[in-house]
């Protein structure tokens, strides 16, 4: 049967790749779970397109294949994105970032050295990050990039936590007005117009 990568809405809600990422497993109206599984992080790569779905099914064997370098990577990613959601969380309540949660994003920025080319796809050109090293922490390099140009932006981030208290995902607020409140306005947003709605027309029926 051919392999379908995950299609969860969180894949994409964050509207940067690094917030995106902070997100996984998470669905809308739900917080994500503290851990994160090898499948949920080659799903994630290969929704986010850092590698294609040849690249997924080689990479789902190695738990099997070379167990220790899935760990490996594994352990990398979960640190990663537990300083990404600690960064963000800050940012969000424009609270002071700690050094502690730097260090995992700057240790996947210092192992990726390498460059850019441009590489055929079959249809066309696309570019593609070559690194220097050979490692698997280079499927993290875009991520952790992602990340730090967020945290530049400072005082000026536009990255915001649901309004949905049931929710704990992150986005990137790139609405023309700057408030925008939900990660969905399909699913968080319409739940809390609906709740609105029957809240008013219960205390109409309590007044009448």
């Amino acid at each position: 049967m051919e392999r379908k990568a995950a299609e969860s809405p969180a894949h994409l809600i964050g509207g940067r790749l690094s917030v995106s990422f902070a997100n996984v497993p998470g669905q809308p109206g739900k917080a994500p779970t503290l851990a994160l599984t090898w499948e949920e992080l080659v799903d994630f790569l290969e929704a986010a397109q850092i590698i294609t779905a040849n690249r997924a099914r080689q990479l789902l064997t190695l738990t099997q294949n070379e167990p220790q370098a899935a760990d490996g990577l594994l352990a990398r990613a979960q640190s990663l994105r537990g300083a990404l959601r600690r960064i963000f969380g800050a940012i969000v309540r424009k609270d002071r970032l700690e050094e502690d949660w730097i260090r995992p994003v700057n240790a996947v920025l210092q192992i990726t050295e390498g460059h850019d080319e441009l590489v055929a796809d079959g249809e066309g050109w696309r570019i593609e990050f070559i690194a220097r090293e050979e490692g698997l922490e280079w499927l993290l390099a875009a991520i952790a990039r992602s990340g730090a140009e967020l945290l530049t932006e400072g005082a000026e981030s536009r990255i915001r936590k649901c309004a949905n208290p049931e929710c704990g995902l992150f986005f990137y607020d790139a609405s023309r007005t700057h408030k925008r409140r939900w990660c969905s306005m399909a699913l968080c947003g319409n739940r809390s117009k609906v709740a609105a709605f029957a809240k008013r027309l219960q205390t109409r029926k309590q007044d009448s």
